[in-house]
């Protein structure tokens, strides 16, 4: 409280007081209002991260109908992500000085050692001492911040020198021009590596490719961009075909399929093909075979399309329920077995638990099923017989009470009700599903190959649809290479660059392996 004994006397000067407090109090009150606002934005970016989390909870066990795509929930993140950097920012100005700074998000792992360093060293203007000495260092504080230069073009310029004699006249000599994919082409090979990784590792279509080297003053036309690829497709299939043989004399692989549109010459319709997915990672149970996936285009989703594709291929095959795959199991077809998918059991059953009735036995099932995922988790990376001998001691059990489960659950609903389909998808795969137990190579899931597939759906969403079957059929095969030397943590961009030399060289055909990626040697 104000002591009215300190008051002034004077009109002019208590007019001025009050004035003074007057000031003093809008200021404070825009203080509280930027506060409000800031904490009004926070719990705004709060209420949008839940939503989020929301969101991403439902892409992954929602109905197919409502699920995000992964690259909106990509770009939700990034808006959120920037608006928290603002906020972080604006606090840091000047809106609550009078309370501790937020941490900022610091990626505290080292930059890659391979990065070239350009050192930057600065020194005070004057180093002499108060005293009139000079000063000597003593020491150094070193930061490193990572730094970007746009796309760089540049052009090789070779110089073949011709030789004479002087004697004769006759004999010329002259170095032959070095090899390259395209003979007489602008192209060298490490540009069609970039083209390609561009299009298919990095979604951008060649017509948006050729507007980005039209902004450096290089103007090519799309056409130009597609016959690098073609020629480039045509001499990296034989690396494809090897790799494909390979993965099929595995004994344990995934295969899944993804829709492929195609567009129909002369109709400007667009008709359904397939990507057809064949990966082997072992990592799980520190199997020997290095991680690879295979695309095939097929024109159709039946059967048949599978089984041509795994001529040859004896041993587990890790799928999900759709029917097609049961033409392996032919009388006449090789010895493959059929393990199932416990994630596709699993989602029809969380989908149960988002209706307006919620079904207790879909919620039952869902806790039995987790417990085993938990088990899992505590055993992945061992080798399949620690894997093997876990499953027995403890999954083992789990199984045999939720079959008891299974068969008491479904005989208390209808089978025609959606709880009763669930029950009975998970009975009819009921062998395959348990196949698990008794193979410690085998994976709960067929999530391995489904994230190998993640990226073609995203390449699909940009480019709509492949124009021809031979088309997609490249689009299939540059999508393995790359796909797979993701998954063995290679550059594509050097392993495309260096192979295409290697061919371009005349790598002799009968040392193909050499040239898969799983082989290639990072600098």
């Amino acid at each position: 409280m104000i002591d009215t004994a300190d008051l002034p006397d004077d009109i002019e000067a208590l007019k001025a007081q009050a004035l003074a407090l007057m000031a003093e109090n809008s200021e404070l009150q825009q203080q509280l209002d930027a506060r409000d606002a800031e904490i009004l934005r926070l719990e705004n970016l709060s209420a949008s991260l839940d939503a989020l989390v929301a969101a991403m909870r439902q892409a992954m066990f929602g109905r197919k109908s409502e699920k995000i795509c992964d690259d909106q929930l990509q770009l939700a993140l990034e808006d959120l992500e920037t608006t928290e950097a603002v906020v972080i920012a604006e606090i840091e100005e000047d809106v609550l000085n009078d309370r501790p700074r937020p941490k900022r998000k610091i990626n505290r792992g080292a930059l890659p050692k391979h990065l070239p360093r350009i050192e930057v060293v600065i020194e005070p203007e004057d180093i002499t001492c108060p005293c009139g000495a000079e000063r000597h260092v003593i020491g150094e504080d070193v930061t490193e911040r990572l730094d970007v230069i746009p796309a760089k073009f540049q052009v090789i310029v070779t110089r073949r020198l011709k030789y004479a004699c002087r004697s004769c006249e006759e004999s010329i000599l002259q170095a032959p021009a070095p090899a390259h994919i395209i003979t007489g082409g602008l192209p060298t090979e490490r540009t069609i590596a970039s083209v390609i990784v561009s299009k298919y590792a990095d979604h951008i279509p060649l017509y948006r490719q050729a507007q980005i080297y039209a902004r450096e003053g290089i103007k090519l036309d799309r056409s130009t961009l597609a016959d690098w690829v073609g020629r480039a497709a045509f001499e990296l299939r034989p690396v494809y075909e090897a790799m494909l043989q390979d993965l099929k004399s595995s004994n344990k692989l995934f295969m899944d399929e993804t829709t492929a549109p195609v567009l129909e010459p002369g109709k400007g319709k667009t008709r359904q093909g397939y990507f057809w997915a064949l990966a082997r990672d072992d990592r799980a149970w520190q199997g020997t075979g290095p991680p690879g996936v295979c695309f095939t285009y097929a024109p159709g989703r039946s059967g048949k399309y599978a089984e041509n594709i795994l001529d040859g291929f004896e041993g587990v095959l890790q799928v999900d329920g759709y029917a097609g795959y049961n033409r392996l199991l032919k009388p006449n077809a090789p010895n493959i077995q059929l393990a199932y998918c416990w994630a596709h059991a699993r989602r029809k059953l969380y989908e149960l638990t988002l209706s307006s009735t919620p079904a207790p036995i879909a919620r039952e099932g869902l806790q039995q099923i987790a417990d085993l995922y938990r088990i899992e988790k505590t055993i992945r990376g061992q080798a399949a017989e620690q894997r093997l001998a876990a499953r027995q001691e403890k999954s083992a059990p789990l199984i045999d009470a939720f079959k008891i489960w299974l068969d008491q659950a479904r005989a208390q609903v209808s089978a025609k009700s959606p709880t009763g389909a669930a029950l009975k998808y998970i009975a009819r795969y009921w062998e395959g599903l348990i196949l698990f137990l008794g193979d410690g190579r085998i994976e709960m899931d067929n999530n391995p190959v489904e994230r190998t597939i993640r990226p073609i759906a995203l390449n699909r969403k940009n480019a709509l649809f492949a124009g021809h079957e031979t088309g997609a059929q490249n689009w299939a095969m540059l999508a393995s290479l790359i796909e797979t030397c993701k998954l063995g943590q290679i550059n594509p961009h050097d392993y495309l660059d260096r192979t295409l030399k290697a061919i371009a060289n005349g790598h002799k055909q009968t040392e193909i392996d050499q040239l898969l990626p799983w082989n290639f040697k990072q600098d």
